[in-house]
């Protein structure tokens, strides 16, 4: 069972469960170093009172506009090639980039290593910036400050070998509370690179943005007859990041 970072201490519950505090992710982000959280407005009272504190909502972060690095083996939606023809690619970095047409739009990216199954390995093999690592230390999520917004790297030679997928999916944080889709996204792309010599093995941009989907399966890599292959999937749900967990079998706190 595990534990996602919260904004709210309240208890949980289906309305409650991913209201995730992004201040951390954001103040650790080199590319935003001006954003500070807004203090409490804080009510004066008579001596020997305690203040009164009340919440202010913070207004949204802005992001800034990220290029779209070149993308030099495009593959469309729904096209499955193989990492690399000769399938000895043994540590990847997959980068994952965005741009947002309502400021609130703020996306997590999150890797799910699923079984023959298609169900995660255990709690524990969920990755995002609340976990930052897999058990066996071949799959781990970064923020990036450079060109794209956020890359998980997989070293397949620590991989375990019960794992034949791994999902990337992008999220938008509090999408039910402030009423946000994929229509208010733009520019969303997936670039896997060889990690050894940083050369592009494929990537896919998006192309369809849904207003009824919150998280969109944007990639996935899965092991067919021995070999990783690459699949561009650009389909989503109307799921939040514990819907998504309940999907792939994490069981959340």
């Amino acid at each position: 069972m595990i534990d996602i970072p919260m904004r709210s201490s309240q208890s949980l519950d289906s309305n409650t469960i991913l209201r995730i505090n992004h201040s951390a992710k954001y103040q650790t982000a080199q590319n935003i170093n001006n954003w500070k959280p807004i203090q409490n407005n804080v009510t004066p009272t008579p001596p020997n009172r305690t203040p009164i504190q009340t919440p202010v909502e913070q207004p949204a972060v802005s992001i800034p506009v990220l290029a779209v690095p070149p993308l030099l083996k495009k593959i469309q939606k729904g096209q499955k090639v193989p990492l690399s023809s000769s399938g000895t690619v043994r540590h990847i970095k997959v980068c994952l980039g965005w741009n947002v047409k309502n400021p609130r739009c703020d996306l997590d990216v999150s890797a799910f290593i699923l079984g023959a199954n298609g169900k995660v390995l255990g709690d524990d093999w969920f990755v995002f910036y609340g976990q930052e690592s897999s058990p066996d230390q071949s799959v781990h999520f970064s923020l990036s400050t450079q060109t794209d917004r956020e890359y998980i790297s997989v070293d397949f030679s620590r991989l375990n070998p019960t794992a034949q997928k791994i999902v990337f999916v992008l999220t938008i944080n509090d999408a039910f509370v402030h009423n946000l889709n994929f229509s208010m996204v733009k520019d969303a792309y997936i670039r896997i690179l060889n990690a050894d010599t940083q050369q592009e093995l494929v990537s896919f941009q998006m192309t369809d943005y849904y207003p009824n989907v919150i998280s969109m399966m944007i990639g996935e890599i899965y092991l067919y007859q021995g070999i990783w292959k690459c699949s561009a999937v650009g389909n989503g749900v109307a799921k939040d990041l514990a819907g998504l967990c309940e999907l792939y079998g994490v069981q959340v706190m």
